[in-house]
């Protein structure tokens, strides 16, 4: 239900190295149809958003290279609810200029904070979960994030822990323990058998008045940087205050800056499909696969001999695939990549040089 003190900020600034050749630095992928469906993860995310606050109090946290891309794919937003970041320092400068500007506006706004390219199915699910999130942060200072059951011993994505009393039911709000960065696969094996870890999600709720609390006490010169009295918000003068202050900061996840020094964290478990796209391989389980296994997005591609593989070609493009299993094959804007599935956590190693020595390609 869409409530007048609910408002989201979208983190739509970064480059999606891991989604390549689709996703380049010039077209992220959170401004990408990855599904093909006719809607870029951004404006699927925009829609979901629009289900829990009006669609004034939305806006876009980007990178200063992308406001143009926001402006083309979400036109019914204002310019003033485009959020620019300078430069690139992570998730707790952007939420602490975000949480101070929207307190200048309303300081009994409740805020939820979304990454730009979750892929959510259950849109239902997810606005029932997210408003348990919200009653939670409102009743007593909570700082609130949501946890994905885990169905795999994922070591791409950090787990939350916490307390095992009681039968574990969505949409619980349960006091977290721990939070723990991308293990190994044995650490991940072990957290996916004791049944008290979920996915941490990304995804926080919380007011404006608690996370600038929580900043001022954990990250107190980060919190000055971006307090009304360093910004002029709402004036001609914002986004200067906003350059320096980003020319300042410390460069720094929410997650070591607040969220794991801080004692008044709750996790809602969530129960709803997700999955954060960070890779082909988190796309291929959500895409219709044919009797071997291989997802195809492309009109033209004809598999032979071929199994368990993702394939994403353009429509004008004819292709034959003989005798792969277990690849990635994917075309866009005269790149190509084939890459063995398994080797999937190695893109980023792999991007660097090629960044350095064909740049012109990207």
């Amino acid at each position: 239900m869409i409530q007048e003190n609910n408002y989201c900020v979208i983190m739509a600034g970064g480059i999606g190295s891991r989604f390549w050749p689709m996703s380049t630095p010039k077209k992220p992928k959170q401004f990408l149809d990855v599904l093909g469906i006719g809607k870029s993860l951004l404006q699927m995310t925009f829609e979901r958003m629009s289900l829990l606050a009006p669609t004034t109090h939305i806006y876009i946290l980007t990178n200063k290279d992308y406001v143009d891309l926001v402006k083309e794919q979400l036109p019914q937003i204002s310019e003033s609810q485009i959020l620019t970041e300078p430069e690139r320092k992570n998730t707790a400068p952007c939420i602490a200029y975000a949480a101070s500007k929207i307190n200048s506006i309303n300081p009994k706004a409740t805020l939820i904070v979304a990454p730009s390219d979750h892929l959510i199915m259950k849109e239902d699910k997810f606005v029932e979960i997210l408003e348990i999130a919200i009653d939670a942060a409102n009743k007593s200072d909570r700082l609130v994030t949501l946890g994905i059951k885990p169905t795999r011993a994922d070591t791409g994505y950090g787990y939350i822990e916490f307390g095992e009393k009681g039968d574990i039911i969505g949409g619980q709000v349960r006091e977290v323990r721990h939070f723990t960065e991308k293990p190994d696969r044995e650490v991940a094996e072990l957290f996916l058998k004791s049944g008290n870890y979920y996915w941490n999600s990304g995804i926080f709720v919380w007011t404006t008045t608690t996370i600038l609390t929580a900043l001022e006490k954990f990250k107190p010169d980060l919190y000055q940087l971006f307090s009304k009295e360093v910004i002029p918000f709402n004036s001609e003068n914002e986004q200067a205050a906003v350059n320096s202050s980003f020319e300042k900061c410390e460069d720094i996840s929410i997650d070591f800056a607040v969220m794991e020094n801080a004692k008044n964290v709750d996790v809602v478990l969530a129960n709803f499909d997700w999955s954060d796209l960070g890779t082909w391989g988190s796309l291929y389980t959500h895409l219709e696969k044919d009797y071997n296994n291989n997802a195809v997005i492309g009109k033209n591609v004809y598999m032979i001999n071929s199994s368990n593989c993702i394939v994403n070609l353009p429509d004008n493009k004819l292709a034959l695939i003989e005798g792969l299993d277990n690849h990635i094959i994917v075309e866009s804007d005269n790149m190509l990549m084939i890459l063995n599935k398994n080797d999937e956590q190695n893109l980023k190693k792999y991007f660097a040089p090629m960044m350095e020595n064909s740049g012109d390609f990207f």
